[in-house]
Order: structure tokens, then C-alpha cells, then sequence
């Protein structure tokens, strides 16, 4: 009899045991991992870093001044480039100036012209004189013509040659302006690759940042989930920050997968018998106790 109550007790206890982890398991509709959105900042140009004011956990802002690499080359190419383009305007022609002395020249003739008309006309003198300042006329205006074409061609050569040079100035402010190591974001440099004095070159890597104020919880929920899942759905995450230490958070569903995935080892759904899971990603403000990698749960 004693051991027939003996196994009931054990019975009772483990089917409360069994009860308690199963309900402590469907406590939360999904489970994941917290993240940031990480930027690694590379370099744009060669030369020699001669300032870095940067440590591994430094808050920055956006577009902040955090290093810059030696431009003294750059610099001094401008300078030439500029020369350069002053020579090449300094020798455009003055078209208007350098034809106003034949404008003056074909006005002269033209009244001597009339004049010379005028006497014609009294038979005072020869028609021959008309005939040669006519010629004398038409003479002049071809001239013009060939010596104004002649400025046009010099003028439009050079002027192309200043834009090409405008190019080149441009390039090389913008290579100027590449010098300057700048955050693209507001965040917490997490790691920092290079230091000051050291060679870079365009693509190496100087340090990764992260926006630490915006966070994601990536979360996986099975497809009898997803009738409870929506873009823009308010859900309760719950942190993980020990064993039995957790910290309510608002937040977001911000992105749903539109495709399924084999359940990741490091992650348990509600349904644990669902080999096929779809990816949520929730957003979430950090106060400041959340950590890239830190494990979450969520209550949709």
C-alpha cells in the first residue's frame, strides 16, 4: 500500500514538474537575439592618418570629423590645376575689342561711300572711285568674317579647356573633402582597426560603429504564428538580463520574412515541432542596459 502511494506522489510530482516547464515555455510567443545596425567606416583615399580621435565605446554623432588623412598631395595639384585654368582664361581672345578696328575701318568706308556717291551722282568724279570703294568695302567684311570665325574657334578651344580643368579642380576638392573621416551615423564605436600614423588605402576598414539607441530583436515565429503578426503590431519584449532578471521593453514588428527558414539551433519557437520558421525583426528603443547579442523574448 505504502508503495503503491509511494508512486502515485512521484507521479503527481513529475506531471507538476513536466507542467511547470511546458507552461514556463509558452510563456513567450518567440525567442531571439538582440541587434544594432552596425557600420563599418573604411577609408576613401591613400595616405597617412594624421589625426584619429576615436576609442573603441566613444559615443559619436552623425557626421562627425573623426580622423584625417594626410592631403598635402591633393592640395598642392589644386594649386596647379589653378594656375593652369588662370593661364588658360588669360588667353581667350576679346572678340568685340579685337574687332572693333575693322568695324571702324568698314564704318569709314561706308561714308566714304556716300560721299563718294554724292559726287558720282554731280558727275564730280569718276565712277571708278565707287567701284573701288565698294571693293574696298566687301574686302573689310570678309575680313570680319574670317578674323571673327578665327576668335570663335580660339575662344570655344579655351573655353573647353577651362571646363576640363573645372573638372579636374572638382575631383580633386572632392578627394580634399574624402580626407576627413566622418560617421555616417550616430552610434558607439564598437571596434577600432587602425590607429594614428599608420597607411591606409581606399576600402581598409578604421573602425565599426553601431547605432546603440535603435535596436532589433530578430525573433523566428512558426507559420501558425504569422495569423498574429503584423507590420506595425506594438508587442512586449522582455529582455534577458540573468537568470531570473528580466526588463519589459515596447516594442515594434518592423519587418516580416516573406520566406521560410529551417529553425536556427540557437533559437526555440512555441512550436518547437515546426522545422520551418519565418524571421520577424521588432524594434526597440535602448535605455541604455540592452547589448548587441543579449537574448529576448516577445509576447505578441
Amino acid at each position: 500500500m505504502k508503495t503503491n502511494n509511494f508512486f502515485f506522489y512521484t507521479l503527481f510530482i513529475s506531471t507538476l514538474l513536466l507542467t511547470s516547464c511546458t507552461s514556463k515555455n509558452l510563456e513567450f510567443d518567440a525567442t531571439g537575439t538582440f541587434e544594432a545596425t552596425e557600420v563599418l567606416v573604411s577609408s576613401e583615399i591613400s595616405g597617412k592618418i594624421i589625426q584619429l580621435n576615436i576609442e573603441e565605446g566613444s559615443e559619436l554623432t552623425q557626421n562627425q570629423s573623426v580622423g584625417i588623412i594626410d592631403s598635402t598631395q591633393i592640395y598642392l595639384k589644386k594649386e596647379q590645376l589653378l594656375a593652369s585654368q588662370k593661364a588658360v582664361n588669360n588667353r581667350k581672345p576679346d572678340i568685340r575689342k579685337q574687332l572693333a578696328t575693322i568695324e571702324q575701318q568698314i564704318a569709314t568706308a561706308q561714308t566714304e561711300k556716300k560721299r563718294i556717291q554724292n559726287l558720282v551722282a554731280s558727275d564730280a568724279v569718276n565712277k571708278k572711285q565707287l567701284d573701288d570703294v565698294n571693293a574696298q568695302i566687301e574686302l573689310l567684311v570678309k575680313q570680319q568674317a574670317a578674323t571673327k570665325s578665327t576668335l570663335e574657334s580660339s575662344y570655344n578651344s579655351l573655353t573647353d579647356e577651362d571646363k576640363s580643368v573645372q573638372m579636374q579642380i572638382a575631383q580633386l576638392e572632392d578627394q580634399l573633402k574624402k580626407c576627413y573621416i566622418l560617421t555616417p551615423i550616430a552610434g558607439t564605436v564598437l571596434t577600432k582597426y587602425t590607429e594614428m600614423g599608420e597607411l591606409t588605402a581606399p576600402g581598409k576598414a578604421v573602425f565599426k560603429i553601431a547605432d546603440t539607441k535603435n535596436f532589433i530583436l530578430r525573433a523566428y515565429v512558426s507559420s501558425n504564428q504569422l495569423t498574429t503578426v503584423k507590420l506595425g503590431q506594438q508587442v512586449k519584449v522582455f529582455a534577458d538580463l540573468g537568470e531570473k532578471d528580466s526588463k519589459e521593453y515596447a516594442g515594434t514588428v518592423s519587418w516580416i520574412s516573406a520566406k521560410a527558414e529551417f529553425t536556427p539551433k540557437t533559437i526555440q519557437t512555441r512550436d518547437e515541432r515546426s522545422n520551418l520558421v519565418y524571421a520577424v525583426k521588432i524594434a526597440v528603443k535602448n535605455d541604455g542596459f540592452l547589448k548587441i547579442g543579449m537574448y529576448g523574448n516577445v509576447k505578441f
